[in-house]
């Protein structure tokens, strides 16, 4: 067995890990760091950047929110249903991250809402696009190493090791299956919850993966940090998927979005949107809200839904889209026909063609007479111009009269999960009697509950900008803690 010695050890090197590695370093302690992966970032590398306010950024453009307003609108929208002390202290933390980071050498491209009437708190790294944030994380390993971080791949933490009531090391195995353990005063849990497992979300959630649920799995993100803390006397959080919307991967690949993104965008408008009965179920403006739409789906008979248009509505979006997002920023339908065929080329199954209302529903399993009942209901909506079920904007009623008609099929999605751990305002990790247990911390997804039962796109950027400053808090505390029993 291999031994090593720190103050501090980080279980794992993702977003949350790596701002762990950097804070606790930047306080003097000794840090290592345990990845399972052969690189770092974690689910961080596939995003576009986190929340910040009263940035430098916001600042010099006079944009909002204060501290106190992010705080309320926080609040309000999640019902008071989280812990507002640790938020309160979060957004605290925010109002000096996007410094800290510019200061180490990321660049950032601008601060955006993710809709229009949001707040403009998702900070997008530069040069933008999507994935840019993987330009952050490598900046953040850069500089772990240069503050003396000892960064080990392919070394999976096993075991957090509890000796007289406080944490005393973790246990890990290398890429050749030697053990490694590592000595430590304080441990900071960062793994990046539990969106690999299958199992794990069944058992939680109550979503069967690849049924009902269709969420992005991240390889390695299998809970183990989870089970780590739960074997230490970590109190158990309620466990959640972080939702969205996404069409059934189908088998085709292993990529959840199996669908070119173009061809996903064109079934992203505000347009008819039924359940499996045929029934519209939400006003369809609120669409690019993915994770009300996301929640929307999973109230509906079979968990599923299908975006509907016609040829006519196809050709108005051939000349622009309603909708235009930041992640895939098309701004118009084009090569809709080969995007389809090489679509049904793959096999995929669940993106539609038909010259009649009655063959859609003979492809898709949609109730005919529900269909038929329901398209003409919104037609006649159109005709009004006026929704009196949901009210939705004029501009987006779009009668479906013009043959031929094109559907997509989306279930709930997520973008993983969140919670498993209960922390406090200080990162530190809580037992069943709500006392913390010395030495240890959480971070980032693990520890992520500060949603109630949705995320807040109106304030976007929150679960890496979470990851990022419980890091942070988690590093320094960590590292405080460590120096006070030196």
């Amino acid at each position: 067995m291999k031994k090593l010695e720190a103050d501090v050890v980080v279980i794992a090197a993702g977003a949350s890990g790596l701002s762990a590695c950097n804070a606790a370093a930047e306080k003097g302690a000794k840090v290592i760091a345990v990845e399972k992966a052969s690189v770092t970032g974690g689910t961080g590398n596939m995003g576009m950047g986190p929340f910040g306010i009263e940035s430098p950024i916001q600042r010099l453009k006079q944009m909002g929110p204060t501290k106190e307003q992010a705080f309320k609108e926080m609040m309000h929208y999640n019902h008071y249903q989280v812990d507002a002390k640790l938020i309160s202290t979060y957004f605290d933390k925010a109002t000096t991250t996007i410094e800290w980071l510019q200061k180490m050498g990321v660049e950032f491209w601008d601060a955006l809402p993710y809709f229009p009437g949001g707040w403009p708190t998702w900070h997008i790294v530069a040069p933008g696009g999507e994935g840019c944030a993987r330009n952050m994380y490598r900046i953040l390993t850069e500089r772990a190493k240069e503050k003396g971080v000892e960064i080990l791949l392919q070394t999976p933490a096993k075991k957090i090791i509890k000796q007289g009531g406080k944490i005393t090391g973790v246990l890990a195995e290398d890429r050749n299956g030697e053990k490694v353990e590592v000595a430590c005063k304080a441990a900071i849990v960062a793994t990046g919850g539990f969106g690999d497992n299958p199992q794990l979300i069944k058992k939680f959630t109550g979503f069967e993966w690849g049924v009902d649920m269709h969420s992005f799995r991240i390889p390695g993100l299998a809970g183990d940090g989870l089970k780590m803390a739960w074997e230490v006397g970590a109190f158990q959080t309620e466990m959640k998927m972080e939702m969205i919307f996404l069409p059934p991967s189908g088998g085709v690949t292993d990529n959840i979005n199996p669908v070119d993104p173009e061809l996903m965008e064109a079934f992203r408008q505000p347009n008819y949107f039924s359940n499996i009965r045929g029934e519209r179920f939400m006003d369809e403006s609120m669409i690019p809200n993915s994770t009300f739409t996301g929640n929307a789906i999973a109230a509906q008979k079979a968990r599923c839904a299908f975006n509907i248009f016609d040829e006519s509505i196809r050709k108005a979006m051939e000349e622009s889209y309603e909708e235009v997002h930041y992640v895939f920023p098309f701004l118009r339908l084009e090569k809709f026909d080969e995007l389809i065929k090489k679509s049904k080329d793959a096999g995929y199954k669940y993106v539609y063609v038909a010259d009649t209302l009655e063959d859609l529903a003979v492809q898709t399993g949609i109730n005919a007479a529900g269909l038929k009942a329901g398209i003409e209901e919104y037609n006649l909506f159109c005709e009004k111009g006026h929704d009196t079920v949901f009210h939705k904007r004029h501009k987006s009623l779009k009668p479906l009269t013009t043959p031929k008609y094109y559907a997509m099929k989306f279930l709930p999605g997520a973008y993983g999960s969140l919670g498993g751990i209960k922390v406090n305002y200080k990162t530190e990790v809580l037992d069943k009697e709500w006392n913390a247990i010395p030495g240890l911390y959480g971070a980032g997804t693990d520890a992520n509950t500060l949603y109630g039962d949705s995320y807040p796109f109106i304030l976007p950027g929150n679960t890496m900008g979470w990851a990022l400053n419980s890091g942070r808090m988690a590093g320094e505390a960590a590292a405080a803690y460590a120096k006070s029993i030196a």
